[in-house]
């Protein structure tokens, strides 16, 4: 079962020109777009915008970064870090 796209999941980028990218997802706009951000190209002081349906939700959560963003303790280095990880361990998979 694919999990659900909400604060604090991660998910990989299917349409636009970030095709391709992880992503953490902050907040729910409405029904339709989320915000998210990576640390990198997307930082907090400035989200993208996204539409869900252009979204891939893995099965990753960061609930205690979300925590961290709720409390306005978290950085983009934060980010970068845990996505890094992620990133690696699903190529590392991929490889096996």
């Amino acid at each position: 079962m694919k999990p659900q796209i909400k604060p604090g999941i991660v998910v990989k980028s299917q349409k636009g020109r970030d095709k391709g990218r992880l992503f953490m997802v902050l907040y729910q706009v409405d029904a339709d777009f989320v915000m998210v951000c990576d640390g990198k190209l997307r930082k907090l002081d400035k989200p993208k915008k996204k539409r869900c349906k252009h979204l891939t939700a893995l099965p990753y959560e960061m609930e205690q970064h979300l925590a961290l963003y709720a409390a306005n303790r978290l950085k983009d280095s934060d980010i970068r870090k845990e996505l890094d990880k992620i990133l690696y361990e699903l190529t590392d998979r991929d490889k096996a």
